[in-house]
């Protein structure tokens, strides 16, 4: 069986579809920075829970805190599609 790699129309459909939409890097940049101090608050707000629910409320600051890197770079790739639009 032969694996084919995709295409580039085919690894940006995701990222095409989100612009088609309205969606700009601008916004997600701002909801990137947004799960940071998410993650902040929720981390200072588990300091302040008892300790049976503290676990618990840790996981959820390192839940959130997993999502910046992934939003900053969906919005990273539809910088590069503003970009080559403005270009044509």
């Amino acid at each position: 069986m032969v694996r084919r790699t995709p295409g580039k129309s085919e690894r940006n459909m995701i990222v095409k579809t989100l612009y088609r939409a309205g969606a700009r890097s601008d916004h997600f940049e701002v909801i990137s920075m947004g799960s940071v101090a998410l993650c902040v608050t929720l981390w200072i707000r588990a300091k302040t829970v008892d300790q049976d629910e503290r676990g618990n409320a840790e996981r959820r600051a390192l839940f959130v805190g997993l999502w910046p890197p992934t939003i900053w770079l969906i919005g990273d790739s539809l910088g590069r599609i503003e970009r080559r639009r403005r270009w044509r």
